[in-house]
């Protein structure tokens, strides 16, 4: 059984859900709208202000997609009611980040700065030149072009230094005169 699967979603006030016959989802909130295509042999049942993911058997694809897109549609709803932001942190010495416009530019220790242009529906703030802070609706989006940020230039275990998350832990590795 998904624990998952089976919990309601609870639609908060101010948020518009609503399920067509081929089971398209779409969400209209406060910061924006979603949509998302599930899996037609899955149930959305919507009752008031809660929302029901059902599966009609216990094959294993069922099951795999039960809990999956109960959580694709309550990420949806807590998209458009608070959003979400991954920040990262910059370590290294020289290293820098600026926003210019609607480009990031990293000077992250190559011979020339990376420049970056924002995608749509997502912000970059850079309150101070060490730390980045990627915003948006799409819970996918946002983490995913963090972690192109963060492959720029990943965090090395010997120094440091490098793009990393905000609460990462660097495992560090002792250099060649330690023993």
């Amino acid at each position: 059984m998904s624990r998952i699967g089976l919990k309601p979603i609870t639609v908060p006030a101010g948020v518009e859900v609503s399920v067509d016959a081929s089971n398209k989802v779409v969400v209209k909130g406060p910061k924006g709208t979603l949509e998302q295509q599930i899996s037609k042999d899955l149930t959305i049942n919507r009752e008031d202000d809660t929302i029901t993911v059902a599966r009609p058997t216990d094959r294993k694809e069922h099951r795999a997609l039960h809990g999956l897109s109960r959580t694709l549609i309550a990420n949806m709803i807590e998209g458009v009611t608070n959003g979400y932001t991954k920040a990262l942190d910059i370590v290294g010495v020289g290293y820098r980040a600026q926003k210019q416009g609607n480009k990031l530019v990293l000077n992250l220790g190559f011979s020339h700065p990376i420049e970056m242009e924002d995608p749509q529906g997502i912000s970059v703030e850079v309150p101070t030149n060490t730390k980045i802070i990627v915003s948006g609706i799409n819970k996918e989006q946002v983490g995913n072009y963090a972690a192109i940020i963060r492959e720029l230039r990943k965090p090395e275990p010997y120094k440091g230094k490098g793009v990393r998350y905000e609460n990462e832990v660097v495992r560090r590795k002792e250099g060649k005169t330690g023993k």
